[in-house]
C-alpha cells in the first residue's frame, strides 16, 4: 500500500476551483514560504495513512463533486502518494484535479510530465509575502496558473482575470468529530491572525495557523 502523510480532507470547497470540490491537503512541506498561511501542515511524518484509505474516504463524495484541489504542504514532495491518489481519483470516475504547488514551475517540468492527463491544472512557485495578492486562486500574483488539459482551459481560463475590489471568499467548515472550525481559501495576509485575535477577544478558542516571520 502507498504510504500518504495527510493533514486533512474537507468537501464541499468552493474557494479553491469551480463548483463544489473536494479539498485534500498533504503533510509535510520543506519548501516553506514566509507568510505562509497553512504553516501547520509543514512538519513532516505526521498524519500517516494510506492512499487506499483516502480513496476510501472519498469515494462517497465523488458523484456529488465537481473536482478535486490538493494543496498542503507540498504534494509534489509526495510524489509516488499524488501519482497513485490521481490514478484512484480518476477510477472512480471524479472530475477536474487542481493541484497547487510552491515549487517554481520549471522545476515541476518532469513530474507533470510522468502525471499527464492526471492533472487538469497546477498552480505553481512560491509564495512571496512582499508581492501583491490582486488574481484569484493565488496567494501572491507571482504564482502562476497553468492549465494542462482542455478540460483545465474550460475551466480554470476565468481565474486568470484580476478578483473584483473588496472580493474574497472563505469557507467554513466543521469537523463534526472534535467540533473545530476551519476557514479555507484564500485569504489576504495577516487576516487569520487579526480573526484569531478577535475571537480570542471575544471569548472563545482560536489558533491561527500563518507564519508570521
Amino acid at each position: 500500500m502507498t504510504a500518504l502523510a495527510l493533514s486533512r480532507i474537507h468537501f464541499p470547497i468552493t474557494t479553491l476551483g469551480p463548483g463544489k470540490r473536494v479539498g485534500v491537503w498533504f503533510q509535510g512541506c520543506s519548501i516553506r514560504c514566509p507568510g505562509c498561511v497553512s504553516m501547520d501542515t509543514w512538519a513532516a511524518g505526521k498524519g500517516m495513512t494510506t492512499v487506499a484509505d483516502v480513496l476510501d474516504t472519498l469515494a462517497p463524495v465523488v458523484s456529488s463533486a465537481d473536482g478535486l484541489t490538493i494543496s498542503g504542504g507540498e504534494p509534489f514532495e509526495q510524489s509516488e502518494a499524488l501519482a497513485a491518489l490521481l490514478r484512484g481519483w480518476h477510477r472512480l470516475g471524479g472530475g477536474d484535479v487542481l493541484v497547487y504547488s510552491g515549487r517554481a514551475l520549471e522545476d515541476l517540468a518532469r513530474a507533470l510530465s510522468e502525471l499527464d492527463g492526471l492533472i487538469d491544472a497546477v498552480i505553481a512557485d512560491p509564495f512571496l509575502r512582499a508581492v501583491p495578492q490582486t488574481v484569484a486562486l493565488r496567494g501572491s500574483d507571482n504564482q502562476r496558473l497553468v492549465t494542462l488539459t482542455t478540460r483545465g482551459v474550460e475551466l480554470f481560463s476565468a481565474y486568470e482575470a484580476p478578483l473584483p475590489v473588496g472580493e474574497r471568499a472563505l469557507d467554513v467548515l466543521f469537523d463534526d468529530n472534535t467540533g473545530d472550525a476551519f476557514l479555507v481559501g484564500i485569504p489576504r495576509p495577516g487576516d487569520m491572525v487579526k480573526l484569531a485575535a478577535a475571537l480570542k477577544a471575544a471569548g472563545h478558542s482560536a489558533a491561527a495557523t500563518e507564519d508570521v516571520r
